[in-house]
């Protein structure tokens, strides 16, 4: 470690000694040099608690040490709970370097952004929406605080690649070396990450220009052990007929409880709604053993407040404490050691699996995940799809992947992201009053990260939003804000790309508890969950968007809005492997290791003897009855373009699971079909987009204003894809 040690400030290294450190970590030693060097992005992948973050500011905070004007640092972070428990990390190391440290967002007390104002220094940690609103409301600010920037990090990055928020970040950055005159001698940009797939193209989603190099760090030493357990229920058929059976859910919960009393764990319930269901059932477990609750739920809409008091009792780590949580707890968030990770039905992704395994097993214990999957009683209204027992497989298929491939999901970066483009455009408008048409294709498309818009679909867009009054352009050919551009760009919404509806405070007496999504219907008098409690709405002020509760014993949770993610092809595709095989187990040190219970062994066995019974292995459509089934064993984009197919050929389909349901046809009417279909040009994404209503498909933001042609390309590379899709029909049905 000396090398590496002695390059660092000495009141660095003093900070280290105070620490208790004996060595750094393999990760952070690799880090020292090529961040110092200051001529590189630098991209540190490596898992959970593997020292990332110190990776990072130990030898940047040496670099900036003596840099008084202007921040050395911009810190970027998805959340603003990722940015506040960095903030608590870093303050000892500011201390002693006696660096300023400022954290910005909507929360952040203004005596201190005052501070940064005044005498902008240091650190700056922030989230892309923040940073926006700088850039547009305080540009002559931001180029005079940030000229000496020296870094610029972004954590968690996989949370932004390939998508909308991630575009956003991107064409900030270059938005923020445009105007601090930094384009043609780059800002270094270091991104940190657990969970990137094909590492080796992520440099080009960190740096789409190419203005500088880029150098991966991985870390090889870094290995955990990890327990999994997989444990089946069943959802019994006619419950309300049977008083003495009980739900799926219900026996889930009881579980929970045996296995989290009297420790710290975190349950991934994947909604909103499921969320505030486990919570309340548990609290009321609680209650009926006259045991205090141990059990809370978190989410984004709860009041923060409530997220932070939850936070501060898991790291406290001195009360027993469970959170049910979605993808808020997902992210890097230090909340101390946690005794387990539990997965209540399939996740969304590979890498979201990762991220959450990642939070328990430091401080050189295990760690330990247990999914709990739920399938459906089979009765004589079952049809194969429930009899193949999908999301138990699906699940299985993740956990292999994970353990056995170390294979994460990559990102999907060939979309046009054409809501984006055009919030950038308004907002680059906004930033600088007025700007020539050359110009902005030339910051956004040519140096920025829309490089998959051309010149037709530049043109094309703004025709069309001149057209609806989004802009407008001068005698002088300059752009400027049109009424309608005014007007979205001064609401306070508008800084961020992703969709945030309005959303009504629930009250209760003098207690903000949280708020819900304006379009979800509550009504008077209606028994709701919220915050893991049980509530009795009292009142509902429409004009002041406010829900007034009061405590009460019945109720059930809220639906909220939330989008599904796409299964990847290698998913399915490990799932087909699972089913011909026979066999979900891992092999290890020549041993095959099992980690299902036995009534999810039970389950397995039922789905692989109907896939053999039903000779799935060569026969990808079955009939049964009046209705046929297709199975592609291929991702949602292939999915979605067989149904669409079927559809357009006057077929009614459905989906589920990646089977799709094809109602009174025969299996050779379909595989032939599909064939016939085939050996022509299939319709282009595009075209498929097409065929769906415009209601259907707008899904970001944006999209509104986007013109029909371009939305349905969009929207097009989004949900379909043709070439793989013929590749399929002619390699599995010919």
């Amino acid at each position: 470690m000396i090398e590496e040690y002695q390059s660092l400030d000495k009141r660095v290294q003093k900070w280290l000694f105070n620490q208790g450190w004996s060595d750094l970590r393999e990760i952070q030693k690799r880090a020292i040099r090529p961040i110092l060097s200051g001529d590189r992005d630098v991209l540190i992948s490596a898992s959970t608690a593997a020292g990332k973050t110190e990776a990072f500011f130990l030898p940047a905070c040496s670099a900036i040490a003596e840099e008084k004007n202007g921040f050395g640092i911009l810190y970027i972070s998805p959340l603003k709970a990722l940015i506040n428990d960095q903030y608590r990390r870093l303050e000892s190391l500011g201390e002693m370097l006696d660096m300023q440290i400022t954290s910005w967002h909507g929360d952040s007390l203004q005596s201190k952004k005052k501070k940064a104002r005044s005498n902008p220094s240091g650190i700056l940690l922030i989230t892309p929406e923040s940073l926006e609103s700088l850039l547009i409301r305080e540009p002559g600010w931001v180029k005079q605080s940030f000229t000496s920037l020296k870094y610029i990090a972004i954590d968690e990055f996989h949370a932004f690649i390939g998508t909308e928020r991630g575009q956003q970040l991107l064409s900030l950055l270059t938005r923020l070396e445009h105007i601090t005159g930094r384009i043609s001698n780059p800002i270094p940009r270091v991104a940190l990450s657990a969970t990137l797939g094909e590492l080796e193209k992520v440099p080009l989603s960190l740096r789409p220009n190419v203005s500088l190099p880029c150098e991966t760090i991985t870390s090889s030493q870094h290995q955990s052990t990890i327990k999994v357990q997989v444990k089946g229920y069943l959802e019994p058929v006619d419950i309300m007929k049977d008083e003495t059976r009980v739900s799926a859910e219900q026996q889930i919960c009881q579980e929970i409880y045996t296995l989290c009393r009297g420790g710290s764990h975190l349950v991934f319930a994947n909604s909103r709604s499921r969320t505030e269901s486990i919570a309340a059932q548990l609290s009321d477990l609680c209650e009926q053993q006259v045991v205090p609750n141990e059990f809370f739920p978190h989410h984004g809409s709860l009041a923060k407040e409530l997220r932070e008091e939850l936070e501060a009792r898991l790291q406290k780590e001195t009360l027993p404490t469970t959170a049910i949580c979605t993808m808020t707890l997902e992210l890097g968030i230090d909340i101390g050691k946690v005794n387990s990770v539990i997965q209540v039905t399939a996740p969304h992704s590979i890498s979201s699996l990762r991220q959450r395994l990642g939070r328990s097993g430091r401080r050189n214990s295990p760690s330990i995940l247990r999914m709990l999957i739920a399938e459906n009683e089979l009765s004589d209204k079952s049809n194969i799809v429930d009899g193949l027992r999908l999301e138990l497989v699906q699940s299985l298929a993740m956990i292999r992947l994970l353990i056995v491939d170390s294979w994460f999901e990559p990102a999907d970066t060939e979309q046009l992201h054409l809501s984006t483009f055009l919030h950038q455009i308004l907002a680059v408008i906004a930033q600088w009053g007025s700007v020539r048409a050359d110009q902005l294709y030339s910051l956004l498309c040519g140096q920025g990260p829309f490089k998959e818009i051309s010149i037709q679909h530049f043109k094309q867009l703004l025709s069309h939003i001149g057209k609806v009054q989004l802009i407008q352009q001068l005698n002088s050919g300059e752009l400027v804000l049109g009424t309608e551009g005014e007007r979205l760009s001064n609401s306070y919404t508008f800084y961020a790309v992703f969709k945030t509806p309005e959303e009504f405070r629930i009250v209760a007496g003098s207690k903000t508890l949280g708020s819900l999504p304006i379009d979800s219907l509550i009504l008077k008098d209606q028994h709701i969950i919220f915050g893991g409690r049980r509530w009795k709405v009292i009142d509902i002020d429409d004009e002041k968007k406010v829900i007034y509760v009061t405590s009460t014993k019945g109720g059930k949770p809220p639906k909220f809005n939330g989008s599904g993610m796409s299964i990847h092809d290698r998913v399915r595709q490990e799932m087909l492997n699972i089913y011909r095989a026979g066999d979900y187990r891992i092999e290890l040190r020549g041993q095959k290791i099992d980690f299902v219970d036995d009534l999810g062994k039970q389950l397995f066995q039922e789905g692989a003897y109907l896939f053999n019974e039903a000779d799935l292995a060569k026969q990808p459509v079955y009939q049964s009855g009046k209705h046929s089934y297709v199975f592609s064993w291929m991702g949602d984009k292939v999915v979605n373009t067989l149904t669409v197919l079927l559809i357009r050929r006057g077929y009614v389909c459905s989906n589920f699971a990646g089977v799709i349901e094809v109602q009174n046809s025969s299996a050779d009417d379909i595989k032939n079909c599909l064939i016939d279909m085939a050996n022509v040009d299939l319709p282009d994404e595009t075209e498929l987009a097409g065929s769906l209503s415009v209601q259907q498909k707008l899904i970001e933001k944006y999209d509104e204003y986007l013109p029909e042609n371009l939305l349905n390309e969009c929207y097009g590379r989004k949900a379909f894809n043709s070439m793989a899709t013929k590749q399929w029909i002619l390699g599995g049905l010919v």
